[in-house]
C-alpha cells in the first residue's frame, strides 16, 4: 500500500479546510509557441515525471490514511490564461486571483498556468515578450524544496528517462489511474488491512507518547544548562495577523533583484531578506498608526526525516525568529536576526525533536484526521509564532527553459491562513532572488506602498552590511 505519510495527509486533509496549495512561478523568454504546442511540451514531460502522475485515493470513513494512485496527465491540468492587456501588471492583478485557489488532490494534485506574451516585466527590454509559468501544486505531494525538484525536471533542458512499466524513483508502477472498481478494491483492502492494526497503532501512540515526554523532559535539562538554545516565546498578534477568518481575497507582489544586490560579506541573502523585511513591517506599522510591538517571522527550515517505512513528502520545520525591532541600526540588527535564526536551527535540528514525529507517525488515521477537522485553524490565538511567513528556498541553476526560451527568474508564495495574513517569498534561480509579498487586502490594503518600503530597506540593509 501506498499510503500517505501522516505529515503529508494531514496537508491533503487540512485542504478542504483552507487554501494551502504551492504556487512556483517561472518566468520565461517568450519564444512565440502557442498553447497547443506548449501544452503537448508539458505532455511530454510530464509522462517521465513520477510524482506528477499520481493523485489522492480517500479511503471509506478515513480508516486508513488516503493512498497514492497512479493517474495519467490530462489537457484541463494545463490552462492558458487570456490577459487581453498582457503587462506585467495586469498578470500580478490575475495571479493574485490564482492564489485564492485550491487543488482537489484526490482529483489531480497539480496543474500549469501560462501567460503569454507578457510586457514590462522585471530584468527584460522594453517591449521584450516574456511566458510565464505558474505551477500550482498540492501540498500533499511536496514541501518546498521538493516542489522545486519538480519544476526542475518539468523544465529542465535535460533528458529525462523514458517512461516504462516502473520507475526507479517511484514508489509505485506507472501505470493508468485504477477503474472506479479497481480503486474501490484497493480502498477498501486498505480499511480491511488498518481495522485490525488500530489497537496496535493505539499502543504504539502511547508508548512514543511516554518516550516523547522523557525527550522533552531531557530537551528541557539541556536547555536548562545551556546546551539547546532556548524554545521561542509565543508573541501578541498584530493587525498583520488579520482577525483569524480565512482571507477572502490575494494579493501578489514581486521584487525581481539581481543577487549581487543582496550578497554582503558576513550574511545570508535569508539574513539580508529577513531584516529588509523588519524595517519594512516596523515602518508599514507606524505609517498606519499601529502599534509596533515585538515582531516574529516564521521561517520554514528543511530537515532530515528519520527513515521511516512511509517517508514524508513535507519534510520541514517552522521556526519562530525574532526580528529584534528593538535595535535601529541595519548591521545590529542583522546581527541579531542572524544568532537567533541559527539558534532556532541548532533547535530544531536536535535529534531529541523527532521525539512527537514518531508519536504522529504511528497515529491511526481516524485519530489524527479529527484531530485535523476540528483544529480551530479559523481562530486566532492569544499567543502566535509569528507575525508573518518568510520562506527562502535557492531553487538553483538558471538553466531550464520552455516553449522554446530561456528561464529568467522564479517566485514563490507562500499560503495565507487563518493566522498569517501576510507571508514573503525568498526565492534563489541563477544569478536572481526575488523577494515576494503575498497578502490579504484586508490587512495589507496598499500592497504597493509595503513594497516600496520593502524596496528601499533592501538597499539600505544591503549597504550598511557592505
Amino acid at each position: 500500500m501506498n499510503s500517505l505519510a501522516p505529515r503529508d495527509a494531514t496537508m491533503y486533509w487540512l485542504s478542504a479546510r483552507t487554501r494551502n496549495d504551492l504556487f512556483l512561478l517561472y518566468c520565461f523568454a517568450d519564444a512565440g509557441q502557442d498553447p497547443d504546442q506548449l501544452r503537448a511540451a508539458v505532455a511530454n514531460r510530464v509522462v517521465r515525471i513520477p510524482d506528477l502522475l499520481i493523485h489522492v485515493l480517500d479511503t471509506p470513513a478515513n480508516i486508513a490514511y488516503p493512498l497514492w494512485a497512479t493517474c495519467d496527465f490530462t489537457g484541463d491540468q494545463f490552462i492558458d490564461h487570456e490577459l487581453g492587456d498582457a503587462t506585467w501588471a495586469n498578470l500580478t492583478a490575475d495571479l493574485g486571483a490564482l492564489l485564492g485557489t485550491g487543488l482537489a488532490a484526490n482529483d489531480r494534485p497539480w496543474r500549469l498556468h501560462t501567460f503569454r506574451n507578457v510586457r514590462d516585466v522585471p530584468g527584460f527590454a522594453a517591449e521584450e515578450p516574456a511566458l510565464v509559468a505558474v505551477l500550482q501544486l498540492s501540498h500533499a505531494v511536496a514541501d518546498g524544496r521538493r516542489a522545486a525538484a519538480i519544476a526542475r525536471a518539468l523544465f529542465g533542458a535535460d533528458d529525462l528517462p523514458a517512461p516504462t512499466a516502473t520507475h526507479p524513483t517511484a514508489p509505485f508502477p506507472l501505470r493508468y489511474v485504477p477503474n472506479s472498481l479497481r480503486a474501490r478494491t484497493t480502498t477498501a483492502l486498505a480499511v480491511a488491512l488498518a481495522l485490525p492494526a488500530i489497537p496496535i497503532g493505539m499502543a504504539r501512540t502511547v508508548i512514543r507518547g511516554l518516550a516523547a515526554a522523557r525527550a522533552q523532559r531531557d530537551l528541557a535539562g539541556l536547555t536548562a544548562a545551556g546546551e539547546v538554545p532556548s524554545p521561542a516565546p509565543g508573541v501578541e498578534p498584530t493587525l498583520l495577523n488579520g482577525t483569524g477568518a480565512p482571507p477572502e481575497a490575494h494579493l501578489a507582489r514581486m521584487l525581481v533583484c539581481d543577487k549581487a544586490r543582496l550578497r554582503t560579506p558576513d550574511h545570508s541573502v535569508t539574513v539580508v531578506a529577513l531584516t529588509a523585511i523588519s524595517f519594512a513591517l516596523e515602518r508599514y506599522l507606524r505609517d498606519h498608526d499601529a502599534p509596533v510591538p515585538e515582531l516574529r517571522a516564521q521561517v520554514p527550515m528543511a530537515i532530515t526525516a528519520p527513515a521511516t517505512d512511509d517517508p514524508t513528502r513535507n519534510a520541514y520545520r517552522d521556526l519562530s525568529v525574532d526580528l529584534s525591532l528593538s535595535e535601529p541600526h541595519p548591521r545590529t540588527r542583522a546581527d541579531r536576526i542572524a544568532a537567533d535564526l541559527t539558534a532556532r536551527r541548532t533547535r530544531a535540528a536536535h535529534p531529541l525533536q523527532h521525539a512527537p514525529d514518531a508519536v504522529t507517525a504511528v497515529l491511526p488515521a481516524p485519530i489524527l484526521h479529527r484531530d485535523v477537522a476540528n483544529a480551530p485553524i479559523d481562530q486566532l490565538p492569544e499567543r502566535v509564532s509569528g507575525h508573518t511567513v518568510v520562506s527562502s528556498v535557492d531553487r538553483g541553476p538558471a538553466d531550464l527553459e520552455f516553449g522554446g526560451g530561456p528561464v529568467r527568474f522564479t517566485a514563490g508564495f507562500p499560503a495565507l491562513g487563518a493566522v498569517m495574513h501576510l507571508t514573503h517569498g525568498v526565492t534563489g534561480l541563477g544569478d536572481t532572488v526575488t523577494i515576494s509579498v503575498h497578502a490579504d487586502p484586508a490587512v495589507i490594503p496598499d500592497p504597493d506602498h509595503y513594497t516600496d518600503l520593502l524596496d528601499s530597506a533592501l538597499d539600505e540593509v544591503a549597504r550598511a552590511l557592505r
